[in-house]
């Protein structure tokens, strides 16, 4: 028997034009095609050829044109072929295993090209890639240059490399919507910081807007008494409440009203007006104040680069 295929209680009908343009659209919401090589996708190829003892095996995408191989093995000089040679566009028409023993003897193969000539295909077993909305994109599948066939262990395991496809691509889509999300709120918060830029420089109110959990919040300048670094990140602290943004020092100390605030240390900004004491070494601020009214008092490090900027502002000198 030239051609099999594993019973299947979700065969597909043929697609229509509809379904086909939905698997398009699908295939491009995943933003794969043409990519660079991506290790996730050479290994499961690596893998089905060790299990199916084929010299060839392929991660197969296909569009309007062409199947194009996102991973291969054992096909260093084919990256992709014209849709109407690929075995894998008869594998997409179904939800199981399409697998040709000899395509010599296959009609629907016996002269096509990759057959009649370079690699000399004689066996095929392709497994569908199916999204979980039920859209084939491409396949595994894995190929020899003489018959055989695949025992029942070795089709079960490529239909495991399949959904194994399936899940990296997945994830693959989720990181690119997740960092277009992340773009997309980072340009907000430019967009409203300068806002609030340009109403400063107007006479207008005071804020600035900060990333916190995946909202920006509008803060009053008026409320912070001061900010710490902490590495790669920057703890505001206003009134009762404390902010951690994602941000430097600088990136900060440019957004805050410099006639308000000073930089004390290389870890800290005050609120000049927060102050209520300065020591030798460091300036006493106004941290909060307790629900009875109590101040609470935070001693801050002066950085000796940054006293005597800090004393001529206070006019101590």
């Amino acid at each position: 028997m030239p051609t099999k295929q594993l019973p299947s209680s979700r065969k597909r009908k043929s697609a229509s034009r509809a379904d086909e343009a939905r698997r398009l659209e699908a295939l491009r919401t995943y933003q794969i095609m043409d990519t660079p090589p991506e290790s996730s996708f050479d290994d499961l190829v690596k893998l089905a050829a060790f299990i199916c003892d084929t010299p060839i095996s392929l991660v197969s995408l296909l569009d309007e044109e062409r199947q194009w191989f996102k991973a291969r093995t054992g096909l260093p000089w084919l990256h992709s072929t014209p849709r109407e040679m690929a075995f894998c566009q008869y594998t997409i028409e179904s939800d199981t295993l399409f697998e040709v023993e000899d395509a010599r003897r296959n009609p629907l193969f016996e002269n096509n090209d990759l057959v009649t000539g370079e690699p000399h295909i004689r066996f095929y077993a392709g497994y569908p890639l199916i999204t979980p909305e039920g859209l084939a994109l491409g396949t595994i599948c894995a190929i020899d240059t003489v018959p055989r066939q695949l025992t029942e262990a070795q089709r079960e395991a490529l239909c495991i490399l399949a959904r194994e496809v399936v899940a990296h691509l997945e994830l693959r889509r989720a990181r690119i919507l997740l960092e277009e999300e992340r773009s997309k709120l980072e340009g907000l918060l430019r967009m409203a910081n300068d806002t609030a830029e340009s109403l400063y420089l107007n006479g207008g109110q005071n804020e600035i807007f900060i990333k916190q959990d995946h909202k920006l919040i509008r803060v009053k300048t008026t409320d912070i008494r001061y900010v710490e670094a902490l590495g790669d990140y920057v703890n505001i602290y206003s009134g009762r409440e404390r902010y951690t943004v994602y941000s430097t020092m600088k990136e900060l100390e440019v957004k805050l009203p410099t006639r308000e605030f000073a930089r004390v240390h290389r870890k800290y900004i005050v609120r000049l007006d927060r102050i209520i004491a300065i020591e030798s070494d460091a300036v006493i601020v106004e941290a909060g104040r307790s629900v009875e009214g109590a101040a609470s008092l935070l001693p801050v490090p002066i950085g000796s680069s940054f006293k005597a900027a800090l004393l001529s502002r206070l006019n101590l000198i």
